[in-house]
């Protein structure tokens, strides 16, 4: 990957696709991107196959990719390095194995930075947190920061993120359709959780000496605060009703009591269901000056295979069109520190259909 690789007259890039109806088990074939420079020169490939990748950051030129096996990925000044920074003892599940990554916001001066991921431990599935530290793409030092997060073969949770507190945010999965345990304070399933960089308790959370931060969650997959510091998560259904709430500290969001919308007072309400599921991913909300999306929410959406514009005014949430589309599965999207939008696409995840140079990383330039 010594050069840049230019993609161009994707099908129907920027316009709007439709949600597809299919269920998980029974995805739709995914259309095969179109290479004509001569048409577009604003999408970039810059990396090939990638193998299940599931999270991006970013630290000045680099750029950093989980895997789902276990391998932490490095693209260093726009070169995809042979060697991963770490590779990880991962449980084979299909909803698990290393999943969420972030940089600690210091990263420049303490190198730290932070994994989730599932592994087996006398036959039963647990998550993890850890600290990473590295030096010139090579680990020094790896510590356990949180352990015995409540595994499962199809809801883990794993979404990681440094809010603008600076503090961690951990989003966890309920372990089976039928367990209560997300409701339960005293379990780390189906919870948002909150921490110091050092895995302490924060003073100031909800619940006196416990990390969660939220419960009643079935399976979050993306976190992102907007402007004025409101902190979103999107979160798969089971068949359906994915939704997207606002996290507010010491709140129930119901499950498994309800999906969606409720009147019962006791449970938080989301901002969006989505019923068909899109099978929502990694959000962000734009800030830069390169692209004409500022203040946008962008969701990156594997079902429905697009990444989407969404617009929140005083009527709610709504899709306002689509970004990208045509390339398949769609996991995470990120803003570099170029001002440009990169997603990571996830057709090697078993329910897509990959083509030969899948997964990719595609930087998008206007």
């Amino acid at each position: 990957m010594n050069k840049k690789f230019r993609i161009g007259g994707i099908i129907a890039a920027l316009i709007v696709s439709a949600v597809i109806l299919t269920s998980p088990s029974n995805p739709p074939p995914i259309p095969e991107p179109i290479l004509d420079n001569a048409k577009n020169q604003f999408i970039e490939i810059l990396a090939i196959n990638l193998e299940k990748p599931w999270s991006i950051d970013f630290a000045d030129d680099r750029i950093f990719i989980s895997e789902k096996g276990g391998t932490i990925r490095v693209i260093d000044s726009e070169k995809l390095l042979d060697e991963p920074l770490v590779t990880l003892r991962t449980a084979d599940v299909f909803d698990g194995g290393l999943l969420g990554i972030a940089l600690h916001p210091n990263f420049v001066e303490n190198n730290f930075l932070y994994a989730y991921y599932t592994y087996t431990e006398d036959g039963e599935l647990w998550n993890k947190v850890i600290q990473i530290k590295e030096s010139n793409n090579k680990i020094i030092n790896a510590t356990t920061i949180l352990d015995k997060i409540p595994g499962s073969s199809f809801s883990n949770g794993g979404i990681i993120k440094f809010g603008p507190d600076s503090k961690l945010y951990i989003g966890t999965g309920s372990v089976s359709d039928f367990s209560h345990e997300s409701q339960n304070l005293e379990s780390l399933e189906g919870k948002i959780l909150r921490l110091n960089d050092d895995g302490s308790i924060p003073d100031d959370n909800p619940f006196e000496d416990s990390p969660v931060y939220s419960y009643g969650h079935r399976n979050p997959k993306g976190m992102a605060w907007d402007m004025t510091e409101t902190f979103y998560v999107t979160e798969l259904g089971p068949s359906k009703n994915d939704e997207i709430n606002i996290i507010i500290p010491g709140k129930n969001y119901g499950w498994p009591n309800v999906q969606c919308y409720s009147n019962n007072v006791e449970f938080e309400n989301p901002v969006k269901c989505f019923d068909p599921s899109l099978e929502p991913g990694g959000i962000i909300f734009y800030s830069g000056d390169k692209l004409s999306l500022e203040n946008y929410m962008i969701l990156a959406s594997q079902k429905a295979s697009n990444l989407y514009k969404v617009e929140l005014d005083e009527n709610g949430m709504n899709l306002d069109g689509s970004i990208l589309s045509g390339v398949g599965r769609i996991r995470d999207v990120a803003q570099g520190p170029d001002g440009y939008l990169y997603v990571i696409t996830s057709n090697t995840d078993g329910k897509g259909f990959p083509s030969n140079d899948d997964d990719k990383l595609l930087r998008i330039m206007k």
